[in-house]
């Protein structure tokens, strides 16, 4: 059993039990949150939705925020002495997902 919804702009494929890391959530960690844009459920059978599927949602709970490592971003202009580099440390949300319903 699976579901692909959207959060955060991004789409995930998610199974119960599983934990994933999604762009970060409003809420405390322990807290429930519920995403209600499915696009797809699969049971028994798959069920696509025309975008999303009716009554159906992923509910989880947020086990901890954090941020991801580091990725390096270098401009550089070749013959014009031109050189930077900068960082950037993206914010993230570990859900465990408890339960589809569709």
């Amino acid at each position: 059993m699976y579901a692909i919804f959207r959060t955060g702009g991004k789409q995930y494929k998610a199974s119960p039990g599983q934990t994933i890391r999604v762009e970060k959530l409003p809420g405390p960690a322990g807290s429930e949150i519920e995403f209600n844009h499915v696009f797809a459920v699969r049971k028994e059978t798959l069920r696509l939705g025309n975008p999303l599927v009716e009554n159906a949602h992923v509910t989880g709970a947020i086990v901890r925020h954090g941020r991801a490592r580091k990725i390096r971003v270098v401009k550089y202009k070749r013959k014009k002495q031109y050189r930077r580099t900068l960082g950037h440390r993206q914010d993230f949300s570990e859900v465990l997902i408890r339960e589809i319903v569709g």
